[in-house]
């Protein structure tokens, strides 16, 4: 299997054992960063919240499948939340709380592989920050 089949696996099975990951997700943010918590205080229905999340899982998508479009997409994001006081390296975390939410919730079926290929993708992504469009 390759790394762009281990995430695919590893989003599939986190998709079925989980039908609505948001609410790990952002508990596991607002845990590590109080601070982002305030920026969703008029997010009464979750819009924002499920937005953005749909937004990271097609960047991880996007890169794990070769596309170029993620780069752009996380470009932009890094430009905007800028504006909101969120320094370029903090978005790339909530990519990292993605990847640990599903390593948690598969559990005993995440893999060594699965590891690896997550480190992969959170190294590229990474790599995108400061990078000129």
């Amino acid at each position: 299997m390759t790394s762009s089949d281990q995430i695919m696996h590893s989003l599939e099975r986190f998709g079925a054992l989980c039908a609505d990951p948001a609410p790990l997700i952002y508990q596991r943010l607002f845990a590590q960063h109080p601070e982002f918590e305030d920026l969703f205080a008029m997010d009464s229905d979750g819009g924002v919240r499920g937005s953005m999340l749909t937004t990271c899982f097609e960047c991880i998508i996007g890169l794990a499948e070769g596309s170029q479009l993620p780069r752009f997409e996380l470009q932009s994001a890094r430009l905007s939340h800028q504006g909101y006081g969120v320094p370029e390296a903090r978005l790339d975390d909530m990519f990292t709380i993605i990847r640990d939410t599903c390593r948690d919730t598969l559990a005993g079926e995440w893999t060594p592989a699965m590891d690896t290929a997550w480190a992969e993708i959170l190294s590229e992504i990474a790599s995108m920050n400061h990078a000129p469009a």
